[in-house]
């Protein structure tokens, strides 16, 4: 498959994910009444969540088509008194909101399981605010198209343990509480990690490997959908 043709695949499949999530969360709005009493914060918190995950993906995708129509991936505007390149602006908005997406996550844990937040927690929020400070560094050529292969990895090992972090706490407590839910979506994030790892690290070595973002986002969608059907309707008697 050539470059070009692996960039329209991916943008056109990023298209439908967008279409796809905003969609699940317009119906989370819509069905929020729904929502049983003792879930209606759990129910918030991930509609929250996915907000941010289709906010950045937004910026991502719609930035990167900006700058397509106007010219190339190489357009710039004028911002602030600087010289903005459009594409890189939306992998920027991407990397901070989906950050914010596992801080929620957090919060959902917390929240559904009725727990403190103990040292696992406190270490997934201690690795969001290092990723952010290492976000802020220059060194990540974010006004460039040319990616820093070392600061990727640097900025992207910090959401790499949130994730794991997150994983493990919905895990255990859900297999402790036989929470069936959250033991999916658990699995889910498994999945979504291990497709995620091999993108940060081979990306330069392997060009074809920033495929395995498609199943990863996969990973996303069938967590939002699990969300939706078992959070955003009446379960009369059903525990999930």
């Amino acid at each position: 498959m050539s470059e070009a043709m692996r960039l329209w695949v991916e943008t056109t499949f990023n298209i439908v994910y967008l279409i796809v999530v905003w969609w699940i969360v317009l119906l989370m709005w819509q069905r929020r009444s729904l929502v049983v009493d003792e879930d209606k914060r759990t129910a918030g918190l991930m509609m929250l969540a996915f907000f941010f995950l289709g906010l950045g993906d937004i910026g991502h995708v719609g930035f990167r088509l900006i700058a397509f129509f106007l010219g190339g991936l190489e357009t710039s505007v004028q911002m602030f008194g600087c010289e903005l390149l459009i594409a890189p602006m939306g992998a920027l908005a991407t990397a901070i909101t989906f950050t914010f997406f596992y801080i929620v996550m957090l919060m959902i844990w917390k929240e559904r399981f009725k727990k403190g937040y103990g040292f696992w927690a406190l270490c997934g929020f201690a690795l969001a605010v290092a990723r952010f400070l290492i976000m802020a560094c220059p060194e990540n050529n974010w006004n460039s198209l040319e990616i820093a292969y070392d600061w990727a990895i640097y900025r992207n090992v910090p959401l790499m343990l949130m994730q794991l972090i997150v994983a493990y706490l919905f895990m255990r407590d859900a297999l402790a509480k036989k929470d069936r839910l959250f033991f999916w979506i658990a699995v889910l994030i498994f999945v979504s990690f291990t497709c995620y790892v091999p993108v940060i690290f081979l990306w330069q070595q392997i060009p074809l490997i920033p495929m395995l973002m498609i199943p990863k986002t996969i990973a996303y969608i069938v967590i939002a959908v699990l969300a939706l059907r078992s959070l955003f309707r009446k379960q009369e008697g059903i525990t999930t």
